[in-house]
């Protein structure tokens, strides 16, 4: 025990990338939760995509250019940010440590940077408040009881969230075959704390995932563009609608009133062949014509991959995994010190680009696959 705990803690202290957590974080967690963190939808292609799209668009850096001074902070919904890396909603994060959300919580606000909450958080909206200031999203799904959702709305008005996160590609959950196998359910002395007083906190054992069978319980299959507009009736906060890939539905979200889109997959969760989110981001971009801030989450390791999203017109990016890998190997500590690589990272990658502040980095600073080939001309 002793020889383990000591092999753990040398790699813990060696840890110089992102991704070196996911390892550590297998060895750690318990088989369920570490596949329900983990996996995808399906053939979990979308999984694999997620990463492997940045592989394929490449850096065009400017040189010669004074990098003495870099700016990472930018603005988000009027928000002063010290860096456009965020942290996403990720579910029950007490699995991955015992002090889940609450460490998350401390973790973002003193990297300067939002923290989205999830629904379906082991810690509830009031309880993560009172971790101290911080700039923090709600994210929401709608149920189909709409007092629940008017009430869920309201508490996190009442504890200081700015905006809300609605997720809008999960009518149903995508079939995660390893949540099936394991027979995932929520360990029992856990609960969904934002329900816990409304009995919808327990997700029952089932012959599959006990996460499905909630869903299809619980969250409301007729979700529609008229309800974003309900939304706007019962809350003042901005609504960023978290799942659009299409140009088509960043049109309509526009036309809805939201104040931001996050191009999303779930996290390669949901639909699976669904297009990698850098893939898809480009799109969404065009279409909103600078009209709302469009933002990214999925397959974000590093800072180089920052950079491509901003390039590609993303106003900033959300992490998920990173968080509860991160979380789970070394609590808070571990958390700060992924937000502090990735932003050192993306630090550097700015400055080896030429860009010395967020409004630097242009499309011209990239080529991505879809490109028309460049003419290069005479000299």
């Amino acid at each position: 025990m002793v020889r383990s705990t000591v092999l753990l803690f040398h790699k813990m202290e060696s840890i110089t990338n992102v991704m070196e957590y996911e390892t550590i974080a297998k060895e750690k967690l318990p088989k369920m939760i570490y596949d329900y963190y983990a996996s995808g939808a399906e053939d979990q292609w979308t999984l694999q995509e997620n990463r492997n799209a940045f592989s394929r668009i490449l850096f065009r850096p400017r040189i010669l250019v004074d990098v003495r001074s870099i700016d990472t902070t930018t603005s988000v919904l009027g928000f002063k940010v010290s860096m456009p890396i965020m942290v996403a909603p990720t579910a029950m994060q007490k699995m991955a440590h015992s002090e889940g959300e609450y460490a998350t919580a401390r973790a973002t606000s003193a990297a300067g940077t939002i923290m989205t909450l999830s629904s379906w958080a082991t810690s509830s909206v009031e309880e993560v408040a009172s971790t101290g200031p911080g700039i923090r999203f709600f994210q929401l799904y709608v149920y189909k009881d709409r007092n629940v959702v008017r009430q869920l709305v309201k508490r996190a008005e009442r504890a200081g969230f700015k905006a809300i996160a609605l997720t809008v590609d999960t009518p149903r959950l995508g079939r995660r075959e390893a949540d099936i196998k394991n027979r995932f359910v929520l360990p029992p002395h856990l609960t969904l704390k934002n329900f816990e007083g409304l009995d919808l906190g327990k997700m029952d054992k089932t012959y599959d995932s006990g996460l499905a069978s909630y869903v299809a319980g619980q969250v409301d299959q007729s979700l529609s563009w008229k309800d974003v507009k309900w939304l706007q009736t019962i809350t003042h906060l901005p609504i960023l609608l978290k799942g659009v890939l299409t140009a088509e539905d960043a049109r309509l979200a526009v036309e809805s009133g939201a104040a931001g889109i996050i191009v999303s997959n779930h996290g390669a969760r949901q639909l699976d062949y669904a297009p990698a989110t850098v893939m898809a981001l480009e799109e969404v971009v065009k279409a909103v014509q600078g009209r709302i801030p469009v933002f990214l989450d999925g397959g974000i390791r590093r800072g180089t991959d920052v950079f491509k999203a901003l390039a590609l017109g993303a106003s900033g990016v959300f992490i998920g995994r990173p968080v509860v890998f991160s979380l789970a190997v070394d609590g808070e500590a571990g958390v700060r010190k992924v937000l502090q690589m990735l932003q050192d990272e993306f630090e550097l990658t700015m400055a080896l680009s030429g860009c010395r502040s967020i409004k630097e980095i242009t499309r011209s600073h990239i080529t991505a696959p879809w490109d028309s080939p460049r003419i290069t001309p005479r000299l």
